[in-house]
């Protein structure tokens, strides 16, 4: 995921008459971290310019619930794509390997699966202070940035939806 200097986007022409439905999948762990990250997702969407838009935000325990949380939410809600947000915090163990591997693997399969972005908001980070640089500190909000994403890959599924159907 690239990283943007600014948040705000204009909502193309293929936003117009139909509902975007979002859901956001939080981690609760590390959760000033995540809720940085939910603000940024929140800042992107509010300056954006689409007709009619819903979000649901759903919270789970940690990173690794991330994957089912939001199989839970396609299943539920439908959305034109999920945004998972989570913080790994690398420790003294191998444990940070396996979870980052895991929630990264299960997020893929969820976006080959279902046909819909499910986009990787997660930081993996050597300490609580690179945590906090990439969710609002010196490195931007990554969770700003998977926002974009997400409108980037809507965007670009609407219009090849659009095109293949001419």
């Amino acid at each position: 995921m690239a990283t943007r200097k600014a948040n705000k986007k204009k909502a193309a022409p293929l936003f117009t008459g139909k509902e975007l439905k979002v859901c956001v999948v939080v981690s609760q762990w590390h959760k000033d971290v995540t809720d940085a990250l939910l603000e940024g997702v929140f800042t992107v969407f509010e300056n954006t310019e689409i007709d009619s838009f819903a979000m649901e935000v759903l919270n789970v325990p940690g990173s690794y619930e991330l994957p089912l949380g939001a199989q839970w939410a396609i299943k539920t809600y439908a959305p034109d794509a999920v945004i998972c947000l989570g913080c790994i915090i690398r420790g003294e163990t191998p444990h940070f390997n396996y979870i980052s591997k895991a929630v990264a693997d299960g997020i893929m399969q969820l976006n080959l699966a279902h046909n819909i972005p499910v986009i990787f908001g997660v930081l993996t980070t050597d300490n609580l202070k690179q945590a906090k640089q990439r969710s609002g500190g010196k490195h931007g909000n990554k969770g700003a940035d998977a926002a974009n994403t997400a409108l980037e890959m809507i965007e670009l599924r609407n219009k090849l939806t659009t095109e293949n159907a001419r």
